[in-house]
C-alpha cells in the first residue's frame, strides 16, 4: 500500500499533511540521510585540507564538485541505495559511509580517499551534527517564520483595538476595566520573549570520537591539533563546537530548544483559551466562510474550531517536546542507545506546533470585534468603580473606605445613580468629587492604551541583540 494522507498512521502526515509539509525536507528519513552525507563529505574535505595529513592529498575541483553534488543531488534513488546497503549492514550510519565510498569509486582521483571517509568517527559524530543541521533548518526556515506570523497577527489585534474598553474578568467575575488591545499586547510581548529565546539557543556539535577524547585521532596523527581542526570543521557547518563530551553530544541544547518552544506554545495555548472565551462572550465574532458548516444539526453555529484545534495540537506538541527535553540529556555512562529512537521524533513536536500556529493564525484572520457588545458589558457595570472611589477616599483620610464600598457593592449590581449618590455624600475635596462623578466604567482603564504602545515598542527592542 502506498503511503498517502488518507492511510497515514499519524495525522501529522495524514489529515494535517499540507500544514506539516514544510518539515518533510527537514525531519524526514531522507532529510536525515542527506545531512549525514553532508557531514561525511564535509569531514573528508576538512581532512584533505589539513597539511599534517599527507596521506590524503588536497582535493581538486573535480573531486570537490563530486562531493558537493553528492549532497545537492541526494534524491530518492540515493535514498533507496542507502536503504539497500542498510538492509545488509543493519546500521544506518555505516550504510551512509559505504554509500559515500561507492560514489568516490566513480572518481579516479579519489580511490585513495576512500578510507578517510568516516575517519576516526563514531556514528554519533555524524548523527549529532546531522540533527543539529536539521534543527537549524527547522528553526530558520519554518519555526521562526511561523511564530512571526502568529506574533504579527496578535500584534495587529493589539494595535487595532488599543482603545476598546473592556470589562476584565478576574476569577471569571467583573473586575477593573482594561482595553481589548492591552490584553492582546500582553500576549504579544510574552510570545516575542519566547521567540527570542528560541532564536538565541546555540546549536552545538561534537567531532571528538568514540568517548570524546580524540583517541583514534591522536593514535593516527598525534601531531595534528585535533580540537582546533574539529572546531573549525563544526564552525564551517554553521554550528558551535561542544569540545567536552562522552560518545554523544549530551543534547542539553536540544532540551533548551524544546523547552523554549514549549514555553512559546504554552503562552499561545493560554491566548487561544482566552480568545475562545471572548468569542463565547460575544466580544469577538467570527467571519462566516461560504460553504463551511459549524454544526451538523444547528445551522446557525460558527464554532471556534481554529482555536480549539490549536489548543489540542499545542498540548500534543508540548507532551513530545517535554519528553525529549527530559530524556535526551540523560545517557548511561559514556553512551546508551535509548536516545536514538527518541531523536527520530524531533520533528513530531515541531510538526504539531506548526499545525497549531497555522490554526491560530487562521482563526485570528476571521475575528471581528463587536465593539458595541464589548462596550455595553463594561458601561453597565458600575460596581467596578468601587475600586477608584474607595482608593480616593483612602487618599483623603475617610474612615473605612473599603468597608463602606464593600457594603454598597459586594455581590450586587449597582447603577449610576446609586454610585453617584454615594460619591455626592463624601467629605472629600470638591475637585476630587467631581472627577469621580464624571468617571464612567468605560473610562476607567488606567494606562492600558499607553501600555499597548509601550509593549509593542518593547517587542521591537527584543529583536535587537
Amino acid at each position: 500500500m502506498s503511503l498517502t494522507p488518507l492511510n497515514a498512521v499519524s495525522p501529522v502526515d495524514g489529515r494535517y499533511a499540507a500544514k506539516s509539509e514544510p518539515l518533510r525536507d527537514v525531519f524526514s528519513e531522507q532529510a536525515l540521510m542527506k545531512r549525514r552525507v553532508q557531514v561525511e563529505c564535509a569531514w573528508l574535505k576538512a581532512l584533505a585540507a589539513e597539511p599534517a595529513i599527507p596521506e590524503l592529498p588536497a582535493l581538486n575541483k573535480s573531486a570537490l564538485r563530486l562531493l558537493d553534488t553528492m549532497v545537492s543531488d541526494f534524491d530518492v534513488a540515493a535514498v533507496r541505495r542507502v536503504k539497500a546497503i542498510e538492509s545488509e549492514t543493519n546500521h544506518d550510519v555505516k550504510a551512509v559511509e559505504y554509500f559515500v565510498k561507492e560514489r568516490l569509486r566513480e572518481h579516479p582521483g579519489l580511490h585513495a580517499a576512500q578510507e578517510f571517509v568516516h575517519f576516526a568517527c563514531t556514528s554519533e559524530d555524524i548523527n549529532n551534527l546531522a540533527y543539529s543541521l536539521m534543527l537549524r533548518d527547522a528553526r530558520e526556515a519554518v519555526v521562526l517564520p511561523a511564530m512571526s506570523e502568529v506574533l504579527d497577527a496578535v500584534t495587529n489585534l493589539a494595535q487595532a483595538h488599543r482603545d476598546v474598553s473592556m470589562l476584565s474578568r478576574t476569577h471569571g467575575q467583573p473586575a477593573s476595566p482594561t482595553t481589548l488591545g492591552k490584553e492582546m499586547a500582553n500576549f504579544a510581548y510574552r510570545l516575542a520573549r519566547q521567540q527570542r529565546a528560541i532564536r538565541r539557543v546555540t546549536l552545538l556539535g561534537k567531532m571528538n570520537g568514540a568517548v570524546g577524547n580524540y583517541n583514534a585521532h591522536v593514535a593516527a596523527y598525534p601531531e595534528v591539533d585535533w580540537p582546533r581542526l574539529c572546531g573549525r570543521f563544526i564552525a564551517d557547518l554553521g554550528l558551535a563546537q561542544n569540545p567536552y563530551t562522552t560518545q554523544i553530544e549530551p543534547h542539553d541544547f536540544i532540551a533548551e530548544f524544546n523547552q523554549s518552544m514549549l514555553r512559546f506554545n504554552t503562552v499561545l495555548l493560554g491566548f487561544c483559551r482566552d480568545v475562545w472565551g471572548y468569542i463565547s462572550l460575544g466580544y469577538f465574532r467570527q467571519r462566516a466562510v461560504a460553504g463551511e458548516v459549524g454544526s451538523s444539526t444547528m445551522p446557525h453555529k460558527i464554532n471556534p474550531i481554529d482555536f480549539e484545534n490549536a489548543e489540542g495540537n499545542l498540548g500534543l506538541a508540548n507532551a513530545v517536546l517535554q519528553h525529549l527535553a527530559d530524556k535526551l540529556p540523560i545517557s548511561r555512562w559514556q553512551r546508551d542507545l535509548s536516545d536514538s529512537t527518541v531523536m527520530r521524533n524531533l520533528g513530531v513536536g515541531v510538526a504539531n506546533s506548526l499545525i497549531a500556529y497555522r490554526a491560530a493564525t487562521s482563526g485570528m484572520s476571521k475575528l471581528q470585534v463587536d465593539e458595541q457588545r464589548v462596550r455595553a458589558d463594561v458601561s453597565e457595570c458600575w460596581e467596578v468603580l468601587a475600586e477608584p472611589v474607595q482608593t480616593v477616599m483612602r487618599r483623603y483620610g475617610v474612615d473605612n473606605p473599603y468597608e463602606q464600598l464593600k457594603a454598597l457593592t459586594r455581590g450586587q449590581a449597582i447603577d449610576k445613580g446609586t454610585l453617584q449618590a454615594f460619591v455626592s455624600g463624601l467629605e472629600i475635596p470638591e475637585d476630587a468629587k467631581q472627577r469621580l462623578l464624571a468617571l464612567r466604567p468605560e473610562d476607567y482603564t488606567g494606562l492600558a492604551a499607553r501600555q499597548v504602545d509601550e509593549l509593542l515598542a518593547a517587542i521591537g527592542d527584543l529583536d535587537n541583540p
